[in-house]
């Protein structure tokens, strides 16, 4: 391989990974904001059950946690499936045990799992 051959190979090699780095940055973004959004739900589960407390309705706070627990949940899936692409972009993968790995282990170093 010429002299030419590694310094192109080296610039694709290096916009590759500032590629992958700007893919990370914007799922990792998302995720954050997604936490927000959940934070926000939380809040608002508590505001609407004290209200439904003061205004001595506080069977209706039932119905209130459940419809804003089910956004929880939504949100909760949107943010597994980002995590999901998060791990594919490094090329990792998870275990049964829940550590994380390189894409091409093939026996988990903290459980001994065969991939």
């Amino acid at each position: 391989m010429s002299f030419f051959d590694k310094v192109k190979q080296g610039a694709t090699d290096a916009a590759k990974k500032a590629q992958q780095t700007v893919e990370l940055t914007k799922l990792k973004a998302q995720v954050s904001s997604k936490e927000k959004e959940i934070e926000k739900f939380y809040n608002l589960i508590g505001e609407s059950v004290y209200a439904a407390y003061m205004s001595g309705d506080i069977a209706r706070a039932g119905e209130i946690v459940e419809r804003f627990s089910l956004g929880i949940d939504a949100v909760k899936q949107e943010i597994a499936v980002l995590d999901q692409k998060i791990i594919e972009l490094r090329n990792e993968k998870e275990c049964v045990c829940g550590k994380v790995v390189v894409a091409d282990t093939k026996f988990c170093s903290s459980c001994g799992h065969q991939f």
